[in-house]
């Protein structure tokens, strides 16, 4: 069945895997990050969806944006089904090399952004009673690992925030679902220079997102299994031995 899609980040990455696979899928879909009306792949996908593909730019960091983007995305196929946030930014840090702008950086976009939005779409998913939101966090919101406490700390939140919306939200007729996934090859991944387990790559990533949402509803969905796995048990043993382990990540 034919969906009206919002990828929030999808000009590169997994978003714009997505975008690819659900707009060869038949759906209408609309991509939209803060440069996306200047994105060269999303430009060419334009010249073969011209009206399945629509491009608009939003700064998730800019309510105003946020609100101008989310009225133009919910007219542009009269409502949506899915609203899928994708939006990141990641800096590798030490404590040596700490700085507050990358902090604030990554909580803007990576927690924030998505609250903007949402405040912003409630009253039309509200009015249309029906729909889904899909939130792309990270397998490191189970447990803060050595040199990526910046990117965690806000992915954690958003996972604590989708736990505790989605009682609420399911009364009105949302779905909301969060996606834990691992390592992926992105422009992102490239600032890691330690060894990532089970690294994927952009299209298997999406690949697995699409296959798993189109079963029945789970809130939340997570992969590589061995990575998974290895992360949801830090978080349920004692913090002695938990943090024992991730000392030994540490660079030498």
């Amino acid at each position: 069945m034919k969906k009206r899609i919002w990828i929030v980040g999808g000009s590169s990455g997994i978003g714009l895997e997505l975008v690819k696979k659900w707009l060869e899928r038949g759906n209408s879909v609309i991509a939209s990050a803060q440069n996306a009306s200047h994105t060269k792949e999303l430009l060419a996908l334009k010249l073969i969806y011209e009206k399945e593909l629509q491009i608009i730019d939003v700064d998730v960091t800019s309510q105003e944006s946020v609100t101008k983007a989310v009225h133009q995305a919910w007219k542009r196929f009269d409502g949506l089904d899915i609203w899928f946030y994708n939006a990141a930014v990641y800096e590798v840090m030490s404590i040596k090399e700490w700085k507050v702008e990358h902090f604030e950086a990554m909580m803007q976009v990576n927690y924030l952004g998505v609250v903007r939005v949402m405040t912003e779409l409630i009253p039309y998913f509200e009015a249309q009673k029906s729909g889904r939101w899909i939130w792309n966090s990270s397998l490191s919101s189970y447990f803060g690992l050595p040199l990526g406490g910046g990117y965690s700390a806000p992915k954690a939140a958003m996972l604590n925030l989708a736990e505790a919306l989605q009682p609420e939200l399911k009364g009105k007729g949302i779905e909301l679902q969060i996606i834990n996934h691992g390592f992926v090859k992105t422009k992102l991944t490239e600032k890691n220079t330690f060894e990532m387990p089970e690294l994927m790559s952009p299209e298997d990533a999406a690949q697995n997102i699409i296959d798993n949402i189109g079963k029945k509803y789970h809130f939340e969905i997570h992969f590589p299994f061995k990575l998974s796995t290895f992360l949801q048990t830090l978080r349920i043993i004692p913090y002695k031995l938990a943090l024992t382990l991730t000392k030994k990540m540490l660079p030498k």
